[in-house]
This record gives structure tokens, C-alpha cells and sequence, in this order.
């Protein structure tokens, strides 16, 4: 089995490719929704991050208005954060992979944000960045309800130079060009892996 890895920084469109490779009937695991629904399910994770940072569970579900407020308090908090929740999402990653793999899967597809920032790129056969200009990166975001400049220049912050990204790619998708032409691109991508 090929294991894809899928990055790209805020706004540049993995969400938008990961649909197209799931389109294509490729098994797609995603690592922002998995945090979401670990946030709604686990409750070690909760309970781990109310230890952390205070009440940040709601309903029985983890808030993100609360948890983001409680991170920018602490000087460390993106730092504890992923200490809490990062093996969680690896866990269920390495069990979809398994499954895949089992079932003699011929490719599969994670979607994962902070993949270089993590060293996940390790665990992947090839990795494809998704990639747009600056400017139009930029308008997009801040386009977001509830986005603004300080928070935008925040995340980024957080994240690996998309320079850097490009540069360790094995695959590049501008996400500036039509949804065609992007279609196009992951259609590529999948026959160029699967001839031998």
C-alpha cells in the first residue's frame, strides 16, 4: 500500500484536494477531523486537557473558544496542547493505515496540517504540499468568520515557511489554478503511483 501524506499551510486548499482524492476512491484520513471528534469522544483526551487547561469542556465536548483563550494564557500552550493531543491522533491514524493495509488498500491519503512540523512525513511514501501565492492565501483566511490579521499572523507563526514545504514535497498542487486543473493534478498523481 502507497501512503500518501497531504500538508499545506492555513488557506491553501487541502481540504479542497483531499475531497478530490477521496473522489477518486481513495481511502482519505484527516487530521482536523479527527481532532474534532476526539474532542467530542475521548474522554482521556478531555480529561487531560481540563488538567491542562482548565474548563474547556462543555457539554461534553471540548470548546474551542475556551481552549483557544486558555492557550494564548499560557506561554507553553500550543506546546502542551500537542503533547496531549498529538499521540492521540497518531493512534488512530496508525489504525486507519492498518486497516488499509489489511484490506490490501492500494493507496491511502492523510491529510495532516502540521506534517513536517510534526516529522510525520516520515511515515509516508510520498508527500504532496498544496500550495497557493501569498496574496491569495491571505484572502482567503482572512475571508474566515471570526478571522482577523493578529490571528492569522498567529497560525502562521505556528507553521512551517511554505517555501520550506515546497521544497520537500514530492508532488505540488497550486491551488491557484481552476478546480479542474486541480482535478486534473491529483488524477496525475494517482496513475504516475500506480504505474510501475
Amino acid at each position: 500500500m502507497i501512503r500518501l501524506g497531504l500538508t499545506g499551510s492555513i488557506g491553501m486548499g487541502k481540504s479542497t484536494i483531499a475531497r478530490m482524492f477521496a473522489d477518486e476512491g481513495v481511502p482519505v484520513w484527516d487530521a482536523d477531523e479527527t481532532v474534532h471528534r476526539l474532542y467530542a469522544t475521548s474522554e482521556p483526551l478531555k480529561a487531560a486537557l481540563v488538567k491542562a487547561f482548565g474548563e474547556v469542556v462543555k457539554d461534553g465536548v471540548v470548546d474551542r473558544a475556551s481552549l483557544s483563550l486558555a492557550l494564548r494564557q499560557k506561554p507553553d500552550g500550543f506546546a502542551r496542547l500537542n503533547a496531549i493531543v498529538h499521540p492521540a491522533t497518531v493512534a488512530d491514524r496508525e489504525t486507519f493505515l492498518a486497516h488499509h493495509a489489511a484490506a490490501g488498500t492500494p493507496l491511502t491519503l492523510c491529510d495532516i496540517p502540521l506534517l513536517f512540523e510534526t516529522n510525520a512525513q516520515t511515515t509516508f511514501d510520498k508527500v504532496i504540499v498544496v500550495s497557493a501565492p501569498p496574496e491569495v492565501q491571505a484572502a482567503r483566511v482572512l475571508a474566515r468568520p471570526g478571522m482577523t490579521e493578529e490571528k492569522y499572523a498567529e497560525i502562521v507563526a505556528h507553521q512551517m515557511p511554505d517555501a520550506e514545504k515546497r521544497r520537500r514535497a514530492d508532488f505540488i498542487i497550486d491551488t491557484s489554478q481552476t478546480q479542474e486543473a486541480n482535478r486534473q493534478q491529483v488524477r496525475e498523481i494517482i496513475r504516475d503511483l500506480h504505474t510501475p
